[in-house]
């Protein structure tokens, strides 16, 4: 059936729809509310025929689509008055951060769902973010019909107002997102200026910054741990603990099958919103590496952990590459969906499922209450940690650990029964690299052969699935590798590829990575002002050519490329890669030393640039694994370092490729240390202590 407004006669289009319906059997199931009785869909448009889902896992995102978007008298004003466009802001960040930055001009902040009017020209005029249907819904004097309606009205009694604004607000969105002009280096009182504002905005009680909602990313903890390294400051090294701490413990961390979902909505990340993103789990498990090696606390290594063996369980393809997102909303045993709902507990639940004297143990480590501190229901937390609930249980430590792996055993499996929240099977490039560096990282810090192949496996799936003629694609979904990648695509994963490197040694990941770094710099380098556009010099024309600089919800492509420029330089000593750095750097100095705070990772780039990383090269004879050296460099905070262990045999093939290994022999037939900094190298050793004293200089 046509959909409200549209007219029906469109033989093509209907064809298109039957033969997709066909495709994909009886097993679909449609994601409306519009059903007949067969539980088919009464309507269907032509987004049916797109294997993208939007932004799946946005929880007032659905809000909208069932309030307005299916309502059938909002519908078919829309198709009546206007050209509707959907469009899914992961497979095209391009577009959603042109369109964001306009929202943002309009109403002073942005957000999705995302609304925004444009001009036949695609210039924006108006926009927002979420709109309840009707006035007077969830208390907005002016609802979304209202708002199509006057819209309209304006644009055909005032069209030439509306294109003189729109057009006023797309030359403001250039100059957001223009070049900035290439400018000084940098210098440390950006690092400097950008810990005090951390300081400044510290929550002292829960980690984080201080109000709520609370963000993983809102405080830079990988920056605070190189500021206490590089410095001696305990409040850096302090901040960052406390943060990892109580993120942990909060019910932001999915306690019983790990991984994180998205933020907090309040101070004490105790109640998120439910969504789990590839990108944050990603993202936090090197944060708690390093704050493990960092503070030697072995809870951070667990997190780790649980967070890397979640990603390997639920997010990992047949193939071995890895989807991008569950949803916040699941639905409920009375078929509403809910947000949140597959991941809480009652405490009735708990007692059907583990009984009376688990029970009393869940109830106590997991803040579980009978009215529930979410919604009549409990998202567990660890109130305290579990060495201090101990001795109130009458249990040991070690046997309250053994209790909760039990006790979460039970639960995972009977969660497991309930409709589980929506998966994104989605594969996209840069999401993926971020997940193959953690994996990368955390096999080698902590010597686990299998998350090593996790990243590889990973890597070669897009290496042969994602690489067409010559280009890397930026998704994957149905067996189709589709639309050409963006800059994160392409420098996540040329850090993926450095990571699987240093990790394994395998000169195979160093040649793939100079080689896409190629493409980067063929396609996307602003050679006059330095850095890098968000898209390739082929790509499709929009209003604005973006050049992101600042963190999002990711790290932003300049500040990944301009790291993996550095690692490139330090692999390489090819000084092409730092003098395309430097450029970089430069025309980015403006901004950075304008507003600190707002860098996460071109901070973490600006340290390693100011203050140069060490090269440690572990050289190990025929049969021996330099156990000693290898334990002691795999907990030990080295941040930006370049740490390898090769075998005597391979120096020769990777001397080829890079002076660096030139030279270096294990000598005396013993596993064998080279450390390097600012070019120079200190005598090889063959005694742990004393690598330690070269590390320690």
């Amino acid at each position: 059936m046509a959909v409200p407004g549209e007219r029906g006669g469109n033989m093509t289009l209907e064809n298109e729809i039957r033969k997709m319906a066909e495709r994909r059997g009886d097993a679909y199931r449609p994601r409306t509310r519009h059903l007949d009785d067969q539980g088919r869909a009464i309507y269907t448009n032509r987004l049916f025929l797109e294997s993208s889902v939007g932004y799946s896992t946005c929880h007032w995102c659905h809000v909208m689509e069932e309030e307005s978007f299916e309502d059938e008298e909002i519908a078919r004003y829309i198709n009546e008055n206007y050209v509707a466009v959907k469009v899914d802001r992961e497979e095209r960040p391009d577009v959603d951060a042109i369109y964001m930055s306009a929202v943002q001009a309009i109403a002073g902040r942005g957000g999705w769902p995302m609304t925004v009017w444009l001009t036949p020209d695609r210039e924006p005029f108006y926009g927002g973010t979420y709109y309840p249907a009707r006035d007077g819904d969830r208390g907005s004097p002016v609802g979304f019909l209202t708002l199509l309606k006057k819209i309209r009205e304006s644009y055909d009694d005032k069209r030439d107002l509306v294109v003189r604004s729109a057009g006023e607000l797309s030359r403001a969105v250039q100059q957001m997102v223009a070049p900035a002009a290439a400018g000084r280096l940098p210098m440390d009182g950006v690092l400097e200026r950008a810990v005090s504002s951390s300081k400044t905005r510290f929550d002292a009680v829960h980690g984080g910054v201080a109000g709520a909602p609370k963000f993983p990313s809102s405080l830079p903890v990988r920056l605070l741990l190189r500021h206490h390294r590089r410095t001696g400051d305990p409040d850096g090294l302090n901040m960052a603990a406390l943060t990892l701490e109580k993120m942990a413990a909060g019910g932001m961390n999915d306690q019983v099958g790990g991984g994180f979902h998205r933020y907090s909505t309040d101070a004490q990340w105790l109640v998120p919103h439910f969504e789990k993103m590839l990108y944050d789990n990603a993202l936090l498990v090197p944060a708690y590496i390093e704050g493990w090696q960092a503070t030697g606390n072995p809870r951070f290594r667990q997190v780790a952990i649980k967070t890397l063996d979640y990603v390997a369980r639920e997010m990992t393809s047949p193939d071995g590459a890895f989807f991008s997102a569950t949803d916040a909303d699941s639905l409920t045993p009375s078929g509403h969906r809910e947000e949140g709902w597959f991941f809480t507990w009652t405490l009735e639940e708990l007692n059907d499922t583990l009984g009376a004297d688990d029970t009393r143990i869940a109830a106590a480590v997991y803040g579980v209450k009978a009215d529930g501190n979410f919604e009549g229901r409990n998202v567990l937390f660890l109130p305290r940690e579990l060495e201090a609930m101990a001795g109130d249980l009458g249990l040991s430590t070690t046997q309250l650990v053994s209790d909760v792996d039990r006790i979460n055993a039970a639960l995972y499996a009977h969660r497991q029964e309930r409709p589980a929240p929506l998966r994104d099977d989605k594969i996209l490039v840069a999401w993926n690299g971020l997940m193959i560096s953690a994996f990368a990282r955390a096999g080698f810090s902590l010597d686990d052969l299998a998350y090593l192949d996790r990243a590889s496996r990973a890597a070669d799936f897009i290496l042969n699935k994602m690489v067409v003629d010559g280009r890397l694609k930026r998704s994957f979904k149905d067996g189709v590798a589709g639309g050409n990648g963006f800059l994160d695509d392409h420098a996540f994963f040329i850090a993926a590829l450095l990571d699987l490197f240093e990790a394994t040694a395998d000169l195979h990941w160093l040649e793939r990575a100079v080689e896409l770094d190629r493409t980067l710099a063929d396609l996307f380098d602003d050679h006059e002002n330095g850095g890098f556009f968000m898209t390739a010099d082929d790509h499709e024309a929009l209003i604005a050519r973006e050049k992101p600089v600042l963190d999002g919800a990711l790290p932003s492509g300049n500040a990944a490329a301009l790291m993996n420029l550095l690692r490139l330089n330090d692999l390489t000593l090819d000084p092409s890669y730092l003098k395309r750095v430097e450029k970089g750097f430069a025309a980015f100095s403006a901004v950075m030393e304008a507003n600190p705070s707002a860098f996460g990772e071109m901070l973490l780039a600006l340290n390693d640039f100011l203050n140069p990383p060490h090269q440690v090269i572990i050289v190990t004879p025929a049969g021996d694994d330099a156990v000693s050296f290898t334990d002691r460099l795999r907990s030990v905070f080295l941040p930006g370092s370049l740490v390898m262990i090769v075998t005597e045999s391979s120096t020769a093939q990777l001397s080829l490729r890079s002076p660096l290994f030139r030279g270096k022999t294990a000598a005396g037939g013993k596993a064998t240390a080279y450390v390097c900094r600012h070019g120079a190298c200190e005598l090889p050793v063959t005694a742990v202590d004393a690598l330690e004293r070269q590390l320690s200089e």
